[in-house]
């Protein structure tokens, strides 16, 4: 039986955690803090389950900058959870703002000319966008469709449309067909699957406001590079990556954007969804992520991740941890565009992810990608095998696959290059 320092783990998630964050969890699942009990069984409702809670944002606030007038949530039901909920809680805001507007301009007591008029509104005006280049946010569109409709859903950008049907590329901004006062802009800043990363916030989303707010997914490249938080309604990540182990989901969201949110009758009038309470973002706030059970010992898990960064950084922050992400991406990319007669990379080199390195061996030849894979696997170098609908190998590079580990791999790649 290998040992884990034999191995070294390229899998998209659930991914590699710290070896010191497991081994103090192995204590504390038997015994937390002293209490004789573990910590999966103290109640979310505890003393020590609420310092668990706060530590863990606390730790995040730090690391991001994350300034007074955002909150901080942990929920369940991971990214694709969100993908219902960013629909549901800032749809219902969308209407209120609406309804609130037509009260002030036709006066109390019209209830019946408003309603109508926010028939009209919704009917002519409502629209999200989303900017579709990968997987994940394709079924974020696609979910805000089945939702509310196609008829309100706008895809600003179709990133298969600039590259033969498949993902791989991220169109330039000129490009994006982008609608006038979206309730929200939508985007995936790396795409697990495709191995797309935003190379930067994209500069027409500059100076959103609370009308037009921004979402982005970062389940996989959360806490791997600095982001100016204030530029953002909503980022919202699942831990499974580069935080924790799968269970719960991060959100920062704008506090503004917690109310005022429309009455569920209101919603029902206008043939809009009502979403679950436990994806509604105002009550989760009002409870401290606590409105039913929280997996504590999943929070624990991402705040001694996200603690564990700020001991090892210092002053530096996230940026410690970008610089170690470049430098680690950096290398592997460097080895596999010195042999194109072996390798390609899948995406274009503008939007390549430094998460998830997609790469083919030998043009695809599925006998050569066994072989390499089985290889791989034989130096201790797992988890490498593209995802299912798109095939190839992945190498994902999030923030507990050390440089060592990175090393090894770039070696690998040099040597089955040469072979």
């Amino acid at each position: 039986m290998p040992s884990r320092s034999e191995i070294h783990y390229f899998g998209a998630g659930p991914a590699p955690l710290p070896t010191s964050v497991l081994e103090r969890a192995a204590s504390v699942l038997l015994n937390y803090d002293n209490q004789g009990i573990g910590i999966c069984e103290i109640s979310h409702r505890s003393a020590a389950a609420t310092k668990i809670l706060s530590d863990a944002k606390a730790s995040l606030a730090q690391l991001y900058d994350i300034p007074e007038d955002y909150e901080i949530l942990f929920l369940q039901g991971g990214g694709s959870g969100e993908f219902s909920a960013v629909v549901y809680n800032l749809v219902a805001r969308w209407v209120e703002r609406r309804r609130q507007r037509a009260v002030a301009e036709l006066g109390e007591g019209k209830g019946s000319e408003v309603l109508e008029r926010l028939k009209n509104e919704v009917r002519d005006e409502l629209k999200l966008d989303y900017l579709v280049t990968g997987s994940w946010s394709l079924k974020a569109s696609q979910e805000a469709a089945r939702l509310i409709g196609k008829e309100h859903v706008n895809v600003a950008v179709d990133a298969r449309k600039a590259n033969e049907g498949k993902f791989g590329k991220i169109p330039s901004e000129a490009e994006w067909t982008r609608s006038t006062r979206p309730a929200f802009t939508y985007f995936c800043d790396n795409e697990t699957v495709d191995g797309v990363e935003f190379p930067a916030f994209p500069s027409v989303l500059e100076g959103a406001d609370d009308d037009t707010p921004v979402v982005a997914d970062m389940s996989s490249n959360f806490i791997s590079r600095a982001v100016d938080v204030r530029k953002y309604g909503v980022i919202f990540g699942g831990a499974q990556k580069n935080v924790g182990n799968a269970g719960i989901t991060i959100l920062i969201v704008k506090k503004s954007l917690l109310t005022p949110m429309a009455a569920p009758t209101l919603l029902q009038q206008l043939s809009l969804p009502v979403g679950p309470i436990v994806f509604d973002w105002p009550t989760i706030a009002k409870n401290n992520s606590l409105y039913n059970t929280l997996p504590i010992f999943d929070v624990w898990v991402a705040g001694q991740v996200m603690q564990s960064l700020l001991d090892t950084f210092g002053a530096q922050k996230i940026a410690g941890q970008e610089s170690v992400a470049n430098q680690k991406a950096e290398l592997l990319y460097g080895v596999l565009d010195a042999h194109p007669s072996v390798y390609r990379v899948v995406p274009d080199k503008a939007a390549r992810s430094r998460m998830n390195i997609c790469f083919r061996v030998h043009g695809g030849d599925d006998a050569r990608e066994k072989e390499f894979l089985a290889a791989a696997e034989k130096r201790g170098l797992t988890g490498l095998k593209g995802h299912r609908s798109v095939g190839g190998m992945r190498a994902s590079n999030y923030n507990a696959v050390s440089l060592e580990a990175a090393q090894k791999l770039a070696q690998f790649l040099q040597e089955f290059a040469s072979s």
